[in-house]
């Protein structure tokens, strides 16, 4: 089977064609995979920027209700008696090795 010089030309023209979009077809294909990481680190950011956003939404909420506003100040006005008591304890805790030490140094 002996091709003529048309059919040789048509041959070459076709596997050129084809090696070209082979080429074409494995960078496309490598671009596309780069693009696939990059979104999704888009994704993931803008999944954190969501939650955030939800927290805030959240904040706000607590802050300007009427339950929020009476949880805070609960919250804050048990903290600060926790506080007190917290030192008041360390100061008679600290009294009373101060009189222990000056008893034993007595006797």
């Amino acid at each position: 089977m002996n091709l003529n010089t048309a059919e040789w030309i048509i041959a070459i023209i076709l596997v050129v064609t084809l090696f070209v979009f082979l080429v074409l077809a494995i960078i496309l294909l490598a671009k596309i995979i780069g693009l696939t990481k990059d979104a999704k680190q888009v994704i993931a950011t803008s999944q954190q920027i969501a939650d955030k956003a939800d927290d805030v939404a959240g904040n706000i909420k607590d802050m300007t209700s009427i339950g929020g506003v009476v949880k805070t100040f609960a919250s804050s006005y048990v903290n600060n008696k926790t506080a007190a008591s917290a030192a008041e304890a360390r100061k008679s805790r600290s009294k009373a090795k101060t009189t222990t030490k000056s008893s034993k140094a007595e006797k």
